[in-house]
C-alpha cells in the first residue's frame, strides 16, 4: 500500500502474511469467543522474530524501523479481528518499548529476551477509573520502603491485563500532577495483585482487564528511569501508540470497504446488483477517498517518526482523522449489509463494532484536538 518500501520490507510482509493465512485466520473466531489470544501465538511470533522488530539487537530484537511494525499490523488486521493486532502491539510496542528506552541494563536483560521470544507477555498499565487520557491525574501510589516500592490502587482497560506476565505500570511516587509520576514494572506474580477480565462490546480477542494493587511490593530495580520522571516517558511512548492505532484504523477502513465492494457486486436487490445503483457507487467513492486521505496522513506521520523528527503533531492528526473516519466508513459500508451487519459471523459486523473503540484508545479525539491546537499556536500564550 505504501510506496518506497525496500525488498526487505516486502519479504517481511510475505512472511507475516503466510503465517496469518496458515496459523491465525483458521482460529480467529475461536479466539474472539475465548476473549484472548493464546500464548502459543506469542511463542510462534517470538520464534519467527516478529515480536522484537523494533527492540534492541543486543537483547534478541532486530532493531528495525516502524515500517516493519506497520506491516505487522496490516497483515494481522487481515485476520478480521482487531483484537489480535491490539494484543500483539500491547506486548511488542506498548509494554516493552518503555523498558527498552528507560530500563536498567539488568532489567532489560531480565525481561526483553523473554518478551522478544514470546515466553513472557507484556502489558501497559496507565488508565485508571478516574484517570484515562489525563495521565497526570493517576492515583495509584507507590511508596518507597527500603529496597521495595509498595503499590496501592487500581487500573482499568488494560490490554493483556489478565494474560500478561508483567505490567509496565504508571504510579504516583511524588506530589500531584505530572511531576509525581513514575513507571514501575510489576510482575504478574506479585503478591497482592488481583486481575479481573472486562467484558467488552468489541475487540473481543484482546484480553482487557482491571487491576487491583493491595500492598504490592516491587523491588526498586523495577523502576524505569528516574523516580518522578515517568510522565515524560509515557508521553514519548504515546507517539508510537497513536501511530499503531492509526494504522489499525486505516486498515480497518480498507477491509470494510473491500467487503462492501464485494458484497455490492454479489447482492441482488430488485433484480439488480447493489452496485448497479448510483447511490451506492457514490457512497463507496466517498469512502475510498476518505481511506486514501487517512492512509496518506498516517504514512506521512510514520515517515517523520522513522526519520527521527518531532512527530507528536502529525501522529495526533493521523490518529484523530483515521479514528474519526473509521466510524463514518463503518456506517457507510455497514449499511450495505443490512441486517447482516449485526451478526457476529459476518466480518463487516465485527469490524463495525470494533470501530467504536478507536477514538478512545491511546488518547481520545478530544485530547488529540488539544495537542493539535497547542502545536499550531491556537492556545493563547503558546507560540507555534
Amino acid at each position: 500500500m505504501q510506496a518506497g518500501l525496500s525488498d526487505e520490507h516486502n519479504i517481511f510482509r510475505n512472511a507475516v502474511r503466510d503465517l496469518v493465512e496458515r496459523e491465525v485466520k483458521p482460529h480467529v473466531l475461536d479466539w474472539e469467543r475465548a476473549g484472548e489470544v493464546p500464548r502459543s501465538l506469542f511463542e510462534t511470533l517470538g520464534e519467527l522474530g516478529f515480536l522484537g522488530v523494533r527492540l534492541p539487537v543486543e537483547h534478541g530484537g532486530s532493531g528495525l524501523d516502524f515500517w516493519y511494525t506497520t506491516i505487522l499490523i496490516q497483515e494481522f488486521m487481515r485476520t478480521g479481528s482487531v483484537g489480535v493486532p491490539v494484543a500483539i502491539m500491547a506486548h511488542a510496542e506498548f509494554g516493552t518499548q518503555l523498558i527498552a528506552a528507560a530500563g536498567s541494563d539488568e532489567l532489560k536483560a531480565e525481561l526483553l529476551p523473554a518478551a522478544i521470544a514470546g515466553t513472557k507477555i507484556a502489558a501497559l498499565g496507565v488508565s485508571e477509573p478516574n484517570a484515562g487520557s489525563d495521565v497526570a491525574a493517576i492515583r495509584t501510589r507507590a511508596v518507597r520502603d527500603g529496597a521495595d516500592y509498595v503499590i496501592n490502587g487500581s487500573k482499568t482497560f488494560i490490554t493483556n491485563g489478565t494474560i500478561g506476565d508483567f505490567i509496565t505500570t504508571a504510579v504516583r511516587t511524588g506530589g500531584p500532577g505530572s511531576g509525581g509520576v513514575s513507571l514501575l514494572v510489576v510482575p504478574a506474580t506479585t503478591k497482592g495483585l488481583a486481575r479481573n477480565r472486562l467484558k467488552k462490546i468489541g475487540t473481543h480477542a484482546s484480553d482487557t482487564a482491571e487491576l487491583y494493587f493491595e500492598d504490592c511490593r516491587v523491588p526498586v530495580r523495577y523502576l524505569l528511569g528516574e523516580e518522578n520522571a515517568g510522565f515524560g516517558l509515557i508521553m514519548q511512548g504515546f507517539t508510537a501508540e497513536r501511530l499503531v492505532i492509526s494504522v489499525i484504523a486505516t486498515m480497518q477502513m480498507r477491509m470494510m470497504w473491500e467487503a462492501a465492494r464485494e458484497h455490492g457486486h454479489d447482492r441482488q436487490v430488485f433484480g439488480r446488483q447493489l452496485l448497479d445503483f448510483q447511490v451506492w457507487q457514490h457512497r463507496l467513492a466517498d469512502a475510498i477517498t476518505t481511506i486514501e486521505a487517512a492512509e496518506t496522513l498516517t504514512f506521512r506521520a510514520i515517515g517523520s517518526f522513522v526519520r527521527g523528527e518531532p512527530s507528536d503533531q502529525l501522529a495526533s492528526m493521523a490518529k484523530l482523522f483515521a479514528t474519526e473516519s473509521v466510524l463514518d466508513v463503518a456506517r457507510e459500508c455497514g449499511q450495505m449489509f443490512g441486517g447482516m451487519s449485526h451478526l457476529e459471523e459476518c466480518l463487516m459486523a465485527r469490524l463495525y463494532r470494533d470501530s467504536l473503540a478507536m477514538t478512545i484508545g491511546a488518547g481520545s479525539s478530544e485530547i488529540m484536538r488539544e495537542i493539535i491546537a497547542r502545536s499550531v499556536g491556537l492556545v493563547p500564550g503558546m507560540v507555534k
